[in-house]
Parts: structure tokens; C-alpha cells; sequence
């Protein structure tokens, strides 16, 4: 009993410490690209080095940070380019899915759900809301496909991605303004589904994948620019 309320206590102290490094990159004390010294953070919070790696491992499983073996971790980062070849991907995957999941008898409430959402957060100005609906609605979308690898591969893509459009979203200050057009674009791929158009689907996604690949990263970025 013991020994089981000690685990559960790290477990508590690595997520508090998990949510303390991430509010620091929230905030831009730590920004993307920047290496995450353990020994200096851990200096900074009072606790033990390798408290500060556990946490550091938390945040790289929810895809805040990256980790190559014998080298730092890193805060997440992605170049406009990165960005533009991540939305081909996740046309391709995504297209996919709505394909397969158009042509089987799924339950599309959670989908619903995640737009309708997006839709009271942008009404209120809630970003983060609307971030989690946004991707909430990409990841069930892939799941509904039925197909275990494209829902492996997706989940490795959007994890990390929606990640660091969350960092760059709160670093600029940006509004939920541009996604007023997306919202419909979500509500129509859903509507495709629904009528069992697979193939319309698919092209849909395409591109609107396409579209949203031109004017996001701009989109993220501008407000940070223009303060710097």
C-alpha cells in the first residue's frame, strides 16, 4: 500500500513538473527550436535532474518536445516548409480515411460534436477550445477509418502538430479568426460522410488540405513577427 501511494505521488510530482515546463513554453520563455537543459531547469524548480527528464519525457509523448537519442531535447519545431509538406501528408492520410470511413457504418456524433465545438469556441474567442475541437475532430476522423496503420501514422503527424500550432497560436496572441472559413470546410467534409460520398470526400480533403497550407503558417506566425 505503501509503495503504491509513493508511485502515485511521482507520478503526480512528474505531471505537475510536466505542466510547469509546459507553461514555460507556452509563455515563449522556452521557444521552439530552443534545447531544454535539464540541469538548469531543474536548478530552477528545486527538484532532482532527472525529475526535470521525466517530465521533459511527458511533454515528448504529448508532442511539445523532441528527443534524438545522445542529443537534447528540444521544444518542437516546424519551418513553413516543414508545415506546407506536413498538410500534403496529412491530405494523403486524411483523404484517405475519409474515404474508408464514408463507405462503413460509423458513428459520426463525435465528429458533430467537435464541430459544433469549434463553432462556440470561435463565437466566445477561445482558441485553445477550438484547438482542442479542431484536433479532437482530425484524429476521430482517422480512427473512423478502421485501418491500424493509417491511424498510427496520423497520430505520430498530428500529435506534434497540433502541438506547436498550439504554441505558436499562443505566442502570437492570434485570435480564432482564421478559422472561420475552416469551420465550415470541417462541417462539409462531415456532411460528405454522412451521404456516403467516399471519393468526393477524399478529394475534399485534399483540398482543403491544400488551402489550409498556404495561409497557417502566416496565420501562426504574423502577430509574433510583428512584435518582435
Amino acid at each position: 500500500m505503501q509503495k503504491s501511494s509513493v508511485t502515485k505521488s511521482e507520478g503526480l510530482v512528474k505531471d505537475a513538473l510536466a505542466e510547469r515546463l509546459r507553461s514555460e513554453i507556452m509563455r515563449g520563455a522556452l521557444k521552439p527550436g530552443a534545447r531544454i537543459v535539464e540541469g538548469k531547469w531543474a536548478a530552477t524548480f528545486g527538484v532532482a535532474q532527472g525529475s526535470i527528464r521525466e517530465a521533459i519525457n511527458i511533454l515528448a509523448q504529448q508532442g511539445f518536445v523532441t528527443k534524438a537519442a545522445g542529443r537534447s531535447a528540444r521544444v518542437m519545431h516546424l519551418t513553413e516548409r516543414d508545415v506546407v509538406q506536413i498538410y500534403e501528408l496529412r491530405g494523403a492520410l486524411e483523404g484517405l480515411a475519409a474515404k474508408l470511413s464514408a463507405s462503413r457504418e460509423a458513428d459520426f456524433s463525435v465528429l458533430q460534436a467537435s464541430v459544433d465545438g469549434m463553432r462556440r469556441a470561435a463565437k466566445a474567442s477561445k482558441p485553445d477550445e477550438l484547438l482542442d475541437c479542431d484536433a479532437l475532430f482530425h484524429r476521430e476522423l482517422c480512427e473512423l477509418s478502421g485501418n491500424p496503420y493509417l491511424i498510427e501514422h496520423a497520430r505520430r503527424i498530428l500529435l506534434p502538430f497540433f502541438a506547436f500550432v498550439r504554441m505558436r497560436v499562443a505566442a502570437s496572441g492570434q485570435s480564432t479568426s482564421p478559422w472561420d472559413r475552416d469551420l465550415e470546410a470541417h462541417q462539409r467534409i462531415l456532411d460528405l460522410l454522412r451521404e456516403g460520398e467516399g471519393e468526393v470526400a477524399e478529394q475534399y480533403v485534399k483540398h482543403a488540405m491544400e488551402r489550409f497550407a498556404k495561409t497557417a503558417y502566416a496565420n501562426w506566425e504574423k502577430r509574433a513577427i510583428d512584435g518582435a
